[in-house]
């Protein structure tokens, strides 16, 4: 029997290719995504994607998606009541792993392990303690392909947001940046991959500064 997993997806790279990893295993099966969506503005959080386009990545991959709605300027105990209410209905159809597409960011781990002991649930990270540079290696192996929805302009240029992850985009990453932006440096949307039964269609549109993080607009392509 394989043992069921809820997979936290974020819409990114990371997500992607740890989901990938733990598709390729025969001893788990993914029963659905976790996606935590803000109120009002109908995006993915942090990254700022549209929820249609989240919903094609979900209809392309097979599995069936939960999406977490949190207001905005989401505070950390709204934040936690809503994600253990989303957690609790898999506790009761008998789920008792959740993983995740983090790689190396201890406190966070640390965070995400202490709120699922607190209802009996424990984390898994499959792509953990992976190198960032080895990760994009295989990411551009297997085919995968992204787009930078979100910069951190304290950490780079704003013309990064918009740009495909192709290789240009990793040799003018400045020396400082971590390849997978795990310090925050960059949020990606994915498009294409092994993970997909087709390509999600998009274009990028308007790029705005919100509060020093530079948002690229994508947009569905009809």
């Amino acid at each position: 029997m394989s043992e069921p997993i809820l997979f936290c997806w974020s819409g990114g790279k990371d997500s992607a290719m740890a989901l990938h990893t733990l598709l390729q295993r025969t001893d788990v099966q993914i029963v659905a995504l976790l996606t935590t969506v803000t109120e009002g503005y109908d995006r993915i959080s942090m990254h700022g994607v549209r929820r249609e386009l989240l919903q094609q990545q979900a209809q392309s991959i097979g599995l069936p998606l939960h999406e977490v709605l949190i207001p905005q300027q989401c505070l950390n105990p709204i934040y936690e009541a809503r994600m253990e209410e989303a957690l609790r209905i898999y506790l009761d159809q008998g789920v008792r792993k959740v993983a995740f597409g983090d790689i190396f960011l201890e406190d966070l781990r640390a965070y995400r392990e202490k709120n699922l002991a607190r209802i009996g649930m424990t984390a898994l990270f499959p792509i953990w303690k992976r190198d960032t540079r080895e990760l994009i290696r295989s990411f551009h192996a297997n085919k995968f392909r992204a787009v930078a929805v979100c910069i951190d302009s304290k950490a780079l240029a704003p013309t990064f947001a918009g740009r495909e992850l192709d290789d240009s985009f990793f040799r003018d990453l400045p020396p400082h940046a971590d390849p997978c932006g795990e310090n925050g440096e960059f949020h990606t949307f994915v498009f294409e991959g092994p993970i997909f039964q087709s390509p999600i269609p998009i274009r990028t549109g308007e790029i705005v500064n919100r509060d020093g993080f530079i948002f690229c607009d994508i947009l569905p392509e009809r």
